[in-house]
């Protein structure tokens, strides 16, 4: 835009400005610059004072908008940025946001006096300016929401405004509770699922130390449990490679973690990653990939990685009993696990037919509704406690077409 109202105009220079206010001064920092062979003149991030500027002046009035040749104004001939830029022709529009409020000025100036400058000019300008008006408008709106979810990520990790459901994860054959998946739920309200406060934590660089907050407080619960059962955490590619990541497990037995990693994130380089697992991995933690099936993530994931552990998505468990398409892909990902020495975990099993068919496909292990629902720790400790089968333990009365908390 700056480039097509500079040259419109026949200008050498043209740039959006900001009026600041802080506690030491009003200033004018300049946001837009298009000055192709003049930019040791003026500079994007370059702050002058406010009453030294042209913006200034022409805002109060003091000088005019349009100035075909600076020579004839003695106000502007007695500023000094008048002679050390040179400034001989200008033109000028305030910027004014949809509340009203002056955001800066719209400017071109040439270092050459220029009478043919007119009040076309000028209208087109203000309508140049308009629309730089409507894009600040907009940026302002997403820094301002910016501003505002980090701040709301920053009192959730805080004051630990979160905490962990815990669904159990079974032998199917026969049925023996093996672990628990840690599944982080929020307490903020409006209620917003898990994935969507991540996904904002992400969006404004908090991600990580959300996922690293996260983590710490699921590992509380190995002190709650049997030492014969494991725990699953989710984790993310960009957590892994934090390097704070691996401070987190230098308290919990590493034989008992398995590091569960998003299937829905891209790995730019796996031997980045596979490096940060590695020590974990040497003491024993197990590695596993989410959500098999459901993307071309998963599958790169899994031949990349070389996981202990292969999570079927809910989207083939759901319906394998009555689809030969979905028992087929299943059966593949079972001989794939068979042959590269990994495990499968059935997720989203919801009914005893689903059920009796992992069974009879040889998946080894599952979670879902009909095994158990994601329960607080002390219920969690209850069922550890319990005599299998397990089948009567929170089961829901009948399938439902949502599948919230299945393995979300």
């Amino acid at each position: 835009m700056l480039a097509a109202v500079r040259e419109h105009m026949g200008m050498e220079i043209a740039y959006i400005s900001e009026f600041v206010t802080d506690s030491a001064r009003e200033s004018v920092v300049f946001r837009g610059v298009d000055a192709p062979g003049f930019e040791n003149l003026v500079r994007v991030g370059d702050c002058k004072a406010r009453q030294d500027t042209y913006c200034h002046h022409v805002l109060n009035g003091s000088l005019p908008g349009l100035m075909t040749d600076t020579a004839l104004y003695p106000h502007a001939q007695s500023l000094a940025t008048t002679h050390a830029m040179p400034i001989r022709a200008h033109i000028g529009v305030p910027i004014y946001l949809p509340n009203g409020k002056v955001y800066g000025m719209m400017c071109c100036i040439s270092s050459i006096a220029d009478h043919t400058l007119n009040d076309r000019d000028m209208q087109m300008m203000k309508v140049f300016a308009d629309m730089a008006a409507h894009q600040i408008n907009r940026d302002l709106r997403i820094k301002t929401d910016i501003s505002e979810a980090s701040v709301r990520i920053e009192r959730i990790i805080e004051r630990e405004q979160f905490k962990f459901a815990y669904q159990p994860i079974m032998t199917l054959a026969p049925l023996c509770l093996v672990g628990f998946e840690a599944l982080c739920r929020f307490a903020p309200e409006p209620y917003r699922s898990p994935d969507q406060w991540f996904r904002e934590a992400a969006r404004v660089g908090l991600g990580t130390k959300l996922e690293l907050a996260a983590v710490r407080a699921a590992l509380r619960a190995f002190s709650a449990i049997p030492d014969d059962l494991f725990i699953s955490v989710n984790v993310s590619p960009e957590t892994v490679l934090n390097s704070a990541f691996i401070e987190q497990f230098c308290d919990c037995s590493k034989s008992r973690l398995v590091l569960e990693i998003t299937e829905h994130t891209k790995v730019d380089d796996y031997g980045a990653l596979l490096a940060a697992l590695a020590p974990l991995r040497a003491q024993g933690a197990r590695l596993s990939i989410d959500d098999a099936g459901a993307g071309f993530a998963s599958l790169s994931h899994i031949l990349n990685l070389s996981p202990e552990i292969v999570k079927l998505d809910m989207g083939l468990t759901k319906a394998i009993d009555i689809d030969p398409a979905r028992r087929a892909l299943a059966a593949a990902l079972v001989f794939f696990a068979k042959d590269t020495q990994s495990q499968i975990i059935a997720e989203g099993v919801e009914t005893e037919s689903e059920l009796a068919v992992l069974k009879f496909l040889g998946i080894p292990m599952g979670q879902g509704y009909l095994l158990g629902r994601p329960a607080t720790l002390a219920s969690s400790k209850l069922l550890c406690e319990m005599e299998p089968p397990w089948l009567a333990f929170e089961v829901p009365p009948a399938r439902k077409p949502a599948r919230n908390g299945s393995s979300t």
